[in-house]
């Protein structure tokens, strides 16, 4: 089962950051191709993905159980999703934790197993593509924060801070995101290398 542990850097403040970050559908928006669907009373958040393979769009649709800690600014995921065409099934849990004062400091922590044809791309590569998504995710995370400050003159009395609409979805461009990740995949390479 492959486990992913790794930390990427927000600019802003937790206490900025963390209130979006307990927005599922907010957090949805900032991954490309996702969409999440309202908590329906179940306490299961249901969601999409759509990737393009060249002139294909495939649907990975899931659903996921969140448990917040706002205290200690922490997220526990459950997760489960098959392909739109029911061959390939993931299984997903883990923790995510933000820290820090002036920049926050998101911590993710987890692991996924990945059953069917996509199971030896997700054992070999996975780890990969998780890392590229999160490249993803921060940026966009980011663009959001800044969002409502940049548009807040001088001039203008300081407003309540409000999280900002999320981008609309498109789908996610597997050919980018495989590049990326045979970048990460090359980098861990020389990075052992250097030990």
């Amino acid at each position: 089962m492959p486990s992913l542990n790794e930390q990427t850097t927000i600019p802003s403040p937790p206490e900025t950051v963390w209130p979006l970050l307990s927005d599922p559908a907010l957090i949805a928006s900032c991954i490309p191709g996702a969409e999440m669907a309202p908590d329906q009373g179940d306490g299961l958040w249901r969601g999409s993905i759509r990737v393009k393979f060249g002139p294909t769009v495939a649907t990975f649709r899931g659903e996921v159980a969140l448990t917040y800690d706002h205290a200690n600014r922490t997220c526990s995921i459950e997760g489960r999703g098959i392909d739109q065409c029911g061959a390939s099934h993931a299984l997903a849990s883990g923790t995510v934790t933000a820290s820090g004062n002036t920049e926050t400091v998101l911590s993710v922590d987890g692991s996924f197993s990945v059953t069917g044809p996509l199971e030896a791309f997700a054992n070999a590569g996975g780890v990969h593509v998780a890392r590229a998504l999160l490249a993803d995710f921060t940026a966009n995370l980011t663009n959001l924060v800044a969002a409502p400050a940049a548009e807040q003159s001088a001039e203008d009395p300081p407003a309540p801070t409000t999280a900002p609409a999320p981008p609309s979805a498109t789908e996610l461009s597997a050919g980018s995101l495989l590049w990326r990740a045979l970048l990460s995949w090359f980098k861990s390479l020389f990075d052992r290398g250097k030990s």
